[in-house]
């Protein structure tokens, strides 16, 4: 159905739009963890590609509903021409932390089970004129719904100090002050553009040790991206959301890619599965607090060897699910 476009490397299909590749990592055992019931509800709040979107379906049956959401338009393009066929799959271009509003408007009340994958996809990286990559040259854009401020927005209006609190913040970044204050320098002579421009400075900003331990660009890239895209906050308020429309015995299950993301979904289910919260030496329990959901992956479930040798972006993944109760 598609063909590869080597001058682009873009991969183009007969319907005009480019093809949205994605490897979805730990699919096997985030279907097992969800434990499909054929005639069940889901919603894939992050379907990319339709990898496990369309792992889900397989295992439907004709009553079975399932809600696709991306935030990127092209793949929601993508996904509209892969599930044409399918009567149970809605596609919806919508955030996540929308998830509410999507399951008002097509009157579903509570869901079996929920996926969200997140972090940024192969195509997005992939796809240079996405801005995404630090390897590729290209505007310096990162936008994952195609609107809003850009992450050259960021770069060349922001003053030092807000520039450093979101390298250090959101990339866990020890040389914040020193890339933010040569990014400034920088800009004085001309506006930052483009990714490998950006990469050239933050390049600069660094002691030459740490270049030999990868691109050092990677991790004001990542903040950069998290910034634009809101990522933690849509991440938290769309936790909120997905819980709030489990079913009893509804899974959630969430695919993270760094420690920020982790810490908020470990800290979120933690706090859910809670029962009582008063001293250990009150003779009865007086808070009155009920933990609301089991913790069925005790710790996170990592990739296989196997499977990080077949997709090397999958490295950092980590799973965890929960069940309401």
């Amino acid at each position: 159905m598609f063909y590869t476009n080597k001058r682009n490397k873009g991969r183009i299909g007969r319907r005009g739009f480019l093809e949205f590749t994605h490897k979805t990592v730990l699919l096997k055992e985030t279907l097992d963890f969800l434990n499909i019931n054929k005639d069940g509800v889901y919603l894939d709040g992050t379907a990319g590609a339709g990898g496990c979107s369309e792992a889900i379906v397989s295992k439907l049956s004709e009553k079975g509903k399932l809600i696709c959401l991306d935030r990127d338009p092209d793949a929601v393009d993508f996904c509209n021409e892969r599930f044409k066929n399918y009567s149970q799959v809605k596609v919806e271009n919508a955030n996540f932390s929308c998830m509410k509003n999507i399951a008002n408007k097509f009157k579903i009340t509570e869901f079996d089970g929920i996926v969200l994958d997140l972090g940024v996809s192969s195509y997005q990286l992939d796809c240079a004129e996405r801005g995404f990559s630090y390897n590729k040259d290209a505007p310096l854009d990162m936008r994952m719904s195609k609107s809003g401020k850009t992450a050259a927005d960021l770069i060349n209006s922001l003053d030092k100090e807000s520039l450093a609190h979101i390298i250090k913040s959101y990339g866990e970044e020890k040389y914040f002050e020193r890339i933010s204050r040569v990014i400034v320098n920088e800009r004085v002579k001309g506006p930052i553009l483009t990714t490998l421009h950006l990469a050239e400075v933050i390049k600069k900003a660094v002691p030459a040790a740490e270049r030999r331990e990868g691109n050092p660009a990677r991790k004001t890239f990542q903040a950069l991206r998290i910034c634009v895209n809101s990522e933690l906050d849509n991440l938290s308020e769309g936790l909120i959301q997905a819980f709030s429309l489990l079913k009893h015995k509804g899974r959630l299950a969430v695919i993270t890619f760094h420690s920020l993301e982790d810490r908020i979904v470990k800290e979120a289910m933690r706090e859910w599965s809670q029962g009582c919260i008063c001293p250990p030496d009150f003779p009865v329990c007086t808070c009155g607090k009920e933990p609301k959901a089991k913790i069925i992956t005790k710790s996170s479930v990592k990739p296989s060897e196997s499977e990080i040798q077949d997709n090397p972006r999958s490295r950092s993944a980590r799973l965890r699910v929960c069940e309401k109760i």
